[in-house]
């Protein structure tokens, strides 16, 4: 064997050892910034379009970017979520329609890795998941109860191990290109609203037939038709854990999280756009600032407390899943779990959605009157036009409303509001 042979297949052993431990955050970092440079040569199109962000979604799939948050033990790269959050803020940058799907994504992914690993079919799926780069959905809100995920109408039907199911959804994000949806129902058709269960139904075990259409202000890539869906499959599918426990866990502190890490990835690129038609302005007046000087300065500060903030709830959150892997492990009940902190971070969580979904807004809206008709036109390098239409849709994502009249009951339940630094 010569020379130039062993190196090539150190090179690949190497590699296959990579692999095999999982990619590190710098590799994963790198591979996000490639797909975002792809979503924003499509972003454009897929706004105007009200089109699926296909070419983005199809780089993710080849950069392996699906499977970033699962375990190394089930094939995956075992990036915590901090990692996570930083690979959806650099996809933002590019294409806000792709990072939210990815978002969303991952907060599906995330369900079954903490609540379904017991079990042989869930483990298997994952192991699939992993293989194919498959792209997950949910289907959590309903036509008779609306946007709240908490309650269902639509219940499993369980007969012999096999279940049926029909749910009315006026919403499933990227539905009809998803290869698999994560739906909830109720327990049984005698269970309350509130007895809810979460289906992992694969493609191939169920059928949408589309009601409605999605011409949307903005966030158009989603692609968030109504649908009519019908699954069936093995008992095993559906988690056996509570879909309360799963939101509360799981789910929620995911989705607020990542969802956040986009909106700032958003507000971070109409920044960039606003500080260069700053500079550029600059330049040819030299020695006098432009009068738009301090929105710039009040729009990167912003941007960085937005960071810091969402840098301190990703430390809790997994700060939290370290404690309940130990709980785990030493077998204590749930009943051990501290209530208190646990109302605390879900109010902390509660709070980071409504302080990023409505600063990023602000953000942009200092942008624009930095690049003023150069940022509301749409044929420029400093068009924010899109990027304020698609932030609208944040304080949308579980409405504020809803979210602060929850907060204020968390708060019932604390001695204290505010905390100490």
């Amino acid at each position: 064997m010569n020379a130039a042979t062993q190196e090539l297949e150190a090179s690949h052993l190497a590699k296959a050892d990579r692999n095999a431990a999982g990619r590190s955050e710098t590799e994963l970092l790198e591979a996000a910034h490639r797909v975002s440079a792809i979503a924003a040569k499509y972003a454009s199109a897929v706004d105007k379009e009200a089109r699926f962000p296909a070419e983005a979604v199809a780089a993710m799939r080849t950069e392996r970017l699906f499977s970033a948050m699962v375990p190394v033990l089930h094939g995956g790269d075992g990036l915590p979520l901090s990692g996570v959050a930083r690979l959806c803020e650099a996809l933002a940058q590019g294409c806000a329609s792709a990072a939210i799907i990815y978002a969303m994504h991952q907060s599906q992914v995330v369900c079954i890795v903490e609540h379904g690993a017991n079990v042989q079919w869930q483990r298997d799926f994952l192991a699939r998941m992993v293989r194919e780069q498959l792209l997950l959905a949910s289907a959590t809100s309903e036509e008779t109860i609306g946007g709240n995920m908490r309650t269902s109408a639509c219940a499993v039907d369980l007969v012999d191990g096999a279940f049926n199911i029909e749910k009315l959804a006026p919403t499933i994000s990227y539905g009809k290109y998803a290869d698999c949806i994560l739906v909830t129902a109720r327990r049984h058709p005698d269970a309350p609203p509130s007895d809810q269960v979460l289906i992992v139904a694969p493609g191939e075990t169920c059928t949408l037939e589309p009601r409605g259409t999605w011409d949307t202000l903005g966030m158009r890539g989603t692609c968030s038709e109504g649908h009519r869906l019908i699954a069936s499959g093995a008992a095993e599918q559906i988690l056996p854990v509570p879909f309360s426990k799963i939101a509360d866990e799981s789910m929620l502190p995911v989705s607020h999280t990542l969802w956040s890490s986009v909106w700032i990835g958003i507000a971070s690129d109409a920044v960039n756009r606003a500080h260069q038609f700053f500079r550029n302005q600059a330049r040819g007046k030299p020695g006098a600032l432009p009068p738009s000087a301090s929105r710039l300065a009040q729009a990167v500060t912003l941007v960085r407390m937005m960071q810091a903030r969402l840098r301190e709830s990703l430390a809790a959150v997994e700060a939290a899943q370290r404690e309940r892997v130990a709980r785990q492990a030493s077998l204590a009940d749930d009943i051990d779990a501290p209530l208190t902190a646990s109302i605390g971070l879900a109010s902390d969580l509660n709070m980071l959605k409504l302080a990023i979904s409505q600063s990023a807004v602000q953000v942009v809206q200092e942008t624009l009157m930095i690049c003023g008709m150069a940022g509301y036109k749409n044929d420029t390098p400093y068009s924010v036009g899109r990027h304020l239409r698609d932030l609208h849709s944040a304080p949308l994502m579980i409405s504020n409303d809803r979210i602060e009249l929850n907060t204020a009951n968390l708060l019932l339940a604390q001695r204290a509001a505010t905390g100490d630094l």
